[in-house]
């Protein structure tokens, strides 16, 4: 293994086995939160056809939403990429797989009957037969995570800089097949592999930006200026700049969760972040409803506002329906039951939860 994952590892085992590194949840709840508000805005302005206020929040995110979350789901890579592979895929692959599959049925049961309606209820099928192959509309990003898991284990004995570069190099080529796992694979995993790699250094920054909450603070300002200025004239589309932009924003996004947790504001967020997961499974169903109803009997005008008050339901829509679940013992949509294990649990719970 890198040296530099040796040292994270050594470095997080020092924690207390049951705690949560705060400003690592205030980040993914700021994240899963960009997430749905970009789902639910461009799902809008397209139901509408046109744009409203929330379309800039949107663009401002773009360069840093989805970088943010792959960097963070490698951060702790290093402590469990040594287990035998066994448990390794059990933890890593089957768990995700799981919930892709539940969540990817539910999606097209209720989609299905206006795919039919297009087409054919033997389409349907097909379709959802290349779900598997294909990931199915917002589930991308728990079908690419364990691929992310398996190619890091796997190469965790060759050069680390050598990895870096060659995906460093794929998120610039810029690659375009049409095959969501190809394009997202080269555009994507630069970040997840820098998570694991850097880990100390992402530790560092955060460790720097509570020690000298004004310094951050100016620093912030000063990204969301470029940022912002380089969105608006298209230059974040740019080769390279992308990449940077990237790692920008993923340091603006780890130094606002620091911060918050400084404080110790906006504990829904926080919140957010230790449920990341759930939302993101959950928020398509309470998104598209509110979208439909505020749409269809124009009870508010401006589009922005709509934008606003879909992103509100996905997000806490999402949490009703986990509640829900749990209250209605349907416990299944979220936590993996006890036949889905493939290796031995260390605790007692039958279940283990989507997070």
């Amino acid at each position: 293994m890198a040296r530099s994952g040796t040292i994270a590892a050594a470095s997080l085992s020092k924690a207390p086995s049951a705690a949560r590194v705060d400003w690592v949840d205030y980040a993914k709840g700021i994240c899963i939160v960009m997430v749905v508000m970009m789902h639910s805005v461009l799902g809008v302005e397209l139901a509408a056809g046109q744009t409203g206020f929330m379309h800039v929040a949107v663009a401002f995110a773009k360069p840093f939403r989805m970088p943010d979350f792959f960097l963070i789901s490698g951060l702790f890579l290093s402590l469990v990429i040594d287990r035998d592979w066994r448990t390794y895929l059990d933890r890593k692959v089957v768990h995700f797989a799981y919930f892709y599959v539940v969540w990817v049925t539910i999606q097209f049961g209720f989609k299905a009957p206006a795919f039919a309606a297009e087409t054919s209820w033997r389409a349907v099928g097909l379709l959802y037969l290349e779900s598997f192959i294909e990931p199915f509309g917002t589930l991308w990003f728990i079908y690419l995570l364990p691929i992310f898991f398996i190619v890091t284990k796997l190469t965790r004995k060759l050069p680390p800089l050598a990895i870096w570069l060659v995906a460093a190099a794929l998120e610039t080529a810029r690659i375009t097949t049409g095959w969501t796992v190809i394009d997202e694979f080269c555009a994507r995993f630069v970040y997840f592999y820098s998570g694991y790699l850097f880990a100390p250094y992402v530790f560092a920054l955060s460790d720097r930006a509570r020690a000298r909450p004004v310094l951050a603070l100016a620093a912030l300002a000063a990204w969301a200026l470029l940022n912002a200025s380089l969105v608006a004239h298209g230059a974040s589309e740019w080769k390279l700049v992308s990449l940077v932009l990237g790692f920008a924003g993923v340091c603006a996004i780890i130094t606002t969760g620091t911060l918050l947790a400084r404080a110790q504001w906006l504990n829904f967020l926080r919140f957010c972040g230790e449920h990341s997961i759930v939302i993101y499974l959950a928020f398509f169903l309470p998104m598209a409803a509110t979208r439909t109803l505020l749409l269809r009997t124009g009870v508010i005008a401006d589009i922005g506002t709509v934008s606003l008050m879909v992103t509100i339901a996905g997000v806490l829509g999402a949490l009703a329906i986990w509640q829900g679940a749990l209250r209605l013992n349907a416990r299944f949509l979220f936590e993996r039951p006890d036949a889905f294990w493939i290796a031995p649990r260390k605790a007692a719970p039958a279940l283990q939860a989507a997070e």
